[in-house]
């Protein structure tokens, strides 16, 4: 593909039922928080709404990786597996597994809402 850009379609062949499943229930949470934009590109699927606030960087065998950018470490939290800065920037990634449904859970949520706000243009104040 001469495109650096993938399809959606690209990102989701070959994969399981269940990932599947997982990620349309996670892009179907956005969708009840807000409208949002799906931007599949060379190496992630960026989720946006005026800019990009969530990136899904892996689609493995049972799971989704999704990388929520905050301008702080959340570090008080059970449920990201790491939180790194960005080098050379105020960025913090916050890495987020998706194993269950379940697992966007009252607080995953509330980190989701506030990316979606982010990339929205609005107050982050909760």
């Amino acid at each position: 593909m001469d495109n650096p850009d993938q399809s959606l379609d690209y990102f989701l062949q070959n994969k399981s039922p269940h990932t599947i499943e997982l990620f349309n229930h996670f892009i179907e949470t956005y969708q009840n928080i807000g409208a949002i934009s799906i931007r599949p590109a060379k190496t992630m699927i960026m989720i946006t709404a005026k800019k990009s606030f969530a990136y899904v960087i892996q689609l493995g065998k049972d799971f989704i990786d999704i990388v929520l950018p905050f301008k702080q470490p959340y570090e008080d939290n059970l449920c990201f597996r790491k939180i790194k800065q960005v080098p050379n920037t105020d960025d913090y990634n916050h890495h987020l597994r998706l194993y269950y449904k379940e697992d966007i859970n009252e607080e995953v949520l509330k980190f989701m809402e506030m990316a979606y706000r982010n990339g929205s243009d609005l107050s982050t104040v909760l």
